[in-house]
């Protein structure tokens, strides 16, 4: 994860268009292929932090194929050759980002009729895994040998779609803005210091209450983003507490993960479907009670101190600085947030 900026285009999509399953199976009835071996596909991300080689030597398994993509441009390609191959089940061997990238590039290829997947956690972060439960030492021969013997878990990504339509949306699992922004970029210190998967969320988490608590109205952690959230169906604006400016919000944290990373429940007693959570300022008695409410505390004040935490069925969201869709930062700009398709996941 790092903290550039990337346009839309830059996260290559298929242009040709959502491909027909032809001979792949559909999701209903790909569950246990065991009348006879399943065409796997891999898409191995190098860069990964835990990738250096690792879980290539796949033996006589020449049902499977490999992709190592050097560039986002060249993961749809790889996505259209296993469509074309047929593949029951696609590997993700990377970290949150690179399920993103997959996810995004993917919305050409497959539409919203998936092969099955797995998650490998290569990554410095892996949010997904956490929910997912898959073990955190899972191995390319462990995820194969799952197709047949492991369970299956659904999730639905969030969509985040330019209200101008001039590209497909992206596809993630964690959406935030505001301070989470600050987070991310702070999440590149910890990392630099060896510090990374729930480890590094809890030392960023530590460092920016600790940043609002002590820190003057000067300190960006305090500032807040110009933001206005639109809850969808009815298009009603999401309340404001009248704390700091009614045009600027803290944090925006949105999710369809049911278990995030530590436990942390920032949403509440919320698991289902798209959520959110929203500060409007930083005030130094809501922080000051923060690990409590992440543990899940929930006092009746906390509406009235700023923090709303909601499920919605989409959202729009204006916004005037970069916003991060899991560890990456995209530009600022007018969106529609929603659930993406329903993707069935192996686990063991």
């Amino acid at each position: 994860m790092n903290s550039s900026i990337y346009e839309f285009a830059d996260v290559s999509a298929s242009k040709a268009g959502p491909r027909p399953a032809g001979g792949r199976p559909r999701r209903s009835d790909s569950r246990r292929l065991s009348s006879r071996r399943a065409r796997i596909g891999v898409i191995y991300n190098p860069r990964s932090h835990r990738n250096k080689g690792q879980d290539l030597a796949l033996g006589e398994r020449h049902h499977v194929m490999v992709a190592t993509p050097q560039k986002r441009s060249q993961i749809a390609a790889a996505l259209e050759d296993f469509a074309s191959g047929g593949i029951d089940y696609l590997i993700i061997n990377g970290g949150d980002g690179t399920v993103r990238d997959v996810l995004t590039c993917g919305y050409g290829v497959f539409g919203d009729d998936w092969p099955l997947l797995a998650v490998l956690p290569k990554g410095k972060t892996n949010a997904l895994n956490v929910d997912l439960g898959a073990p955190a030492d899972w191995s390319l021969r462990d995820a194969i040998d799952a197709f047949t013997s492991g369970t299956t878990v659904t999730r639905r990504p969030i969509d985040i779609a330019a209200l101008d339509g001039r590209s497909p949306p992206l596809r993630g699992f964690i959406l935030g803005a505001g301070a989470y922004t600050l987070g991310v970029r702070a999440g590149q210190d910890a990392h630099r210091y060896g510090f990374f998967d729930s480890l590094a969320v809890g030392m960023t988490a530590a460092w920016g209450v600790m940043q609002v608590v002590f820190g003057s109205d000067r300190n960006p952690w305090r500032r807040g983003v110009g933001m206005d959230l639109r809850l969808l169906p009815d298009g009603q604006a999401l309340p404001h507490s009248g704390r700091g400016d009614p045009a600027r919000r803290e944090l925006l944290l949105a999710s369809t993960l049911r278990r995030m990373p530590l436990g942390i429940k920032l949403f509440g007693d919320l698991t289902e479907g798209l959520k959110l959570a929203v500060m409007d300022r930083a005030a130094r008695r809501l922080m000051a009670c923060m690990p409590a409410i992440l543990a899940g505390w929930q006092p009746r004040w906390l509406e009235r101190a700023g923090l709303h935490q909601r499920e919605a069925e989409a959202f729009e969201m204006i916004i005037d600085d970069q916003f991060i869709l899991d560890g990456e930062a995209f530009p600022a700009g007018s969106y529609l947030v929603s659930q993406g398709p329903e993707l069935t996941f192996v686990t063991v």
